[in-house]
């Protein structure tokens, strides 16, 4: 069995590396390959999406002001700043 650490090549039977004194019992370390990666960001971002969509349709159900894709100038002159209220 070669050793994880050092490269080693111990007998199949030993519990220790004879050159570095490593375990050898312990399974190694876990690191994600690009595929995992792929299907982990996939995941999340369909996620995302279905939650935008879910959110958007419950949200246009709601009664009129509550409901209007555009804001009004009146309720933000910051953002338009040439209109004049009352126009």
């Amino acid at each position: 069995m070669k050793c994880p650490s050092c490269g080693h090549e111990n007998i199949n039977t030993g519990k220790d590396c004879r050159k570095c004194g490593r375990d050898l019992t312990l399974p190694p370390a876990w690191f994600p390959g690009w595929k995992w990666h792929v299907k982990t960001l996939a995941w999340i971002y369909l996620v995302l999406i279905a939650l935008f969509f879910t959110a958007n349709h419950y949200l246009a159900k709601l009664k009129t002001p509550y409901n209007l894709r555009q804001i009004p100038a009146e309720t933000t002159p910051w953002l338009h700043p040439y209109v004049k209220p009352g126009e």
